[in-house]
């Protein structure tokens, strides 16, 4: 074997190491970076916490969810959006908990929406996947739910579009559809402004029908003065 060779092998082999030691860091950086007590070694995170542990989420089927079940994607195939997850968001967190004052649960409230809303984002952008590594195929009761339903097959919709606020306390709801397509956050209609439009324009419909009757009125006597002439 010429030295050439050796210097081959030789560097083979350390190239080969490097690259275990390399994906020993990365699976064990992530799943280290997964853990609830890191989550929530964070002050902020700490509300979250006590949020999860009285949602009906928590207990419900005998194994508690962490955070890392609903805002991590898990399993070898989600690896890289972890990955992004904990790099993108995870150093976006890190700056906005050192610039924002989470002192209290009401500082923390102030930017509650704004951090569903980027949670909501995240879920779906990833076809919620997370909802459903425990939810799968879910068969809802009641006519209404399977339309809903159905649209996940039409219309593209998922599972976060309309399962909003079921653990945390409770952010105004945002139409992700929407925000997608305008780049930035919007919320959905209250259910009452629906009502409330659709109210409005049916008294504006009212109102245009008693004005043409008054007018239809007003000529009917003008015409029969002219007759009387």
């Amino acid at each position: 074997m010429t030295t050439l060779q050796k210097g081959s092998i030789g560097t083979l082999l350390v190239g080969g190491l490097l690259g275990i030691v390399l994906l020993a860091v990365v699976f064990g950086g992530e799943a280290a970076l997964s853990t609830e007590e890191f989550c929530t070694s964070c002050h902020s995170m700490s509300y979250p916490q006590e949020e999860l542990k009285h949602s009906t989420h928590y207990g419900a089927l005998g194994v508690n969810p962490g955070c890392k079940d609903c805002h991590i994607p898990q399993g070898i195939e989600n690896f890289h959006l972890a990955v992004a997850t904990h790099i993108v968001d995870g150093a976006r967190e890190l700056y906005l908990e050192l610039k924002n004052d989470y002192s209290t649960l009401e500082k923390f409230d102030e930017r509650r929406l704004i951090m569903a809303h980027d949670a909501r984002m995240n879920l779906k952008k990833w076809d919620s996947i997370t909802c459903r590594t425990c939810h799968k195929k879910p068969n809802p009761p009641g006519e209404d739910a399977q339309a809903a339903h159905k649209k996940m097959e039409t219309e593209g919709a998922t599972c976060i579009d309309c399962h909003q606020n079921l653990v945390h306390e409770e952010a105004p709801m945002t139409d992700l559809n929407a925000s997608l397509a305008a780049g930035k956050m919007v919320l959905k209609p209250e259910e009452g402004d629906d009502e409330d439009e659709d109210e409005d324009e049916d008294e504006d419909e009212e109102d245009e029908d008693a004005d043409t009757e008054e007018s239809e009125a007003a000529d009917e006597s003008s015409d029969e003065d002219d007759d009387d002439e």
